[in-house]
């Protein structure tokens, strides 16, 4: 399918991910619409900030309003779906928000789709969904491990997305990426919360616990993923990994980033930030054949590359003054 003067949404646009998606879909010649969260300050998230922010038409709402979501989807041809709660620790002292937002939210974004013949709906998932791999690379057949209440209600959004695939024949496709990182991510994220307490002279670097690895990936890459399969047609119906195929772990990461900081900062554990027992993932890492296979896509961004051009943005005091480095922000 091709992309240029088709009329997309994004939900969750206001976010990290979502910002940065909406950016190159209006670099791809899409007229775009934009879901932010609505709220009493009148802001629009990160969108507030961007370069595209006059040439896209923004909407405030709440995807767990299904009256809102067929009125917000009525005109789209393409859906990019990815509002929803993200954060891990927050779901242990939440889970119902979590539920109303990530499950019925996504209910109510595919009732919205099948009423007004949607062309595609690219649903985010997550790879939190497989928990603690029981083999590597995952491929797409891992099982589901719901191992938080976040990745429980991500397993139940998707299912709901790929219920309506096969129901009502709805145009869905499942994007499950790996660990995204990049400018603008949330400071509760690790490798924003290493760079920013470098960034901000701290003498200790307080995390959780370093021994999981994950799969990171930089944002840009991440997006043009999406893309690719949004244009895809042989890809509606079926659940795809994103991701670079490589593992690190966090204390491995954690240095990394302190030598392309110049810094000798000291490493200190914040019980607070570490995962019960049960919840932790301990490994992950992408088989990302099928989403080669389908759309011939291969990342740009290497590790080291994708890290320093985020070091670059965060190390800006007028970036790095939006976070509180010195808060475990949950």
């Amino acid at each position: 399918m091709e992309l240029k003067g088709k009329k997309v949404l994004v939900t969750g646009a206001d976010g990290f991910i979502g910002s940065h998606l909406t950016e190159q879909l209006v670099a791809e010649g899409c007229e775009v619409s934009a879901l932010a969260y609505y709220n009493s300050f009148n802001t629009w998230g990160w969108l507030d900030h961007s370069p595209v922010r006059h040439s896209i038409q923004v909407v405030t709402g709440d995807v767990r309003d299904p009256f809102f979501c067929k009125e917000l989807v009525k005109e789209a041809d393409i859906v990019f779906h990815l509002a929803a709660l993200i954060g891990i620790p927050y779901s242990y002292t939440a889970p119902h928000s979590y539920v109303d937002t990530n499950i019925k939210g996504t209910l109510n974004i595919c009732q919205a789709c099948l009423e007004h013949k949607t062309k595609r709906l690219i649903h985010t998932s997550t790879s939190e969904v497989y928990g603690s791999a029981l083999y590597v690379p995952i491929d797409e057949k891992h099982p589901l491990q719901p191992q938080s209440p976040y990745s429980a209600t991500k397993i139940g959004a998707d299912a709901i997305a790929m219920s309506y695939y096969y129901s009502f024949n709805l145009p869905v496709v499942i994007a499950r990426p790996f660990n995204t990182y990049g400018p603008r991510q949330s400071a509760r994220a690790v490798i924003p919360s290493i760079i920013t307490q470098i960034a901000k002279g701290i003498s200790e670097i307080s995390l959780g616990d370093t021994t999981p690895t994950r799969d990171f990936n930089y944002v840009a890459d991440t997006v043009s993923a999406l893309i690719a399969l949004a244009k895809c047609d042989a890809a509606t119906g079926r659940t795809v990994n994103l991701g670079s195929g490589t593992e690190i772990s966090i204390n491995e990461l954690f240095n990394t980033i302190r030598r392309l900081m110049n810094s000798n900062v000291v490493l200190k554990q914040d019980i607070a930030r570490i995962r019960p027992e049960n919840s932790e993932v301990r490994r992950l890492k992408c088989d990302n054949t099928l989403l080669k296979e389908l759309t011939g896509y291969s990342h740009r961004y290497d590790l080291e590359a994708g890290l320093k051009l985020t070091i670059g943005w965060f190390s800006d005091p007028r970036n790095n003054d939006y976070y509180k480095a010195d808060i475990y922000n949950v």
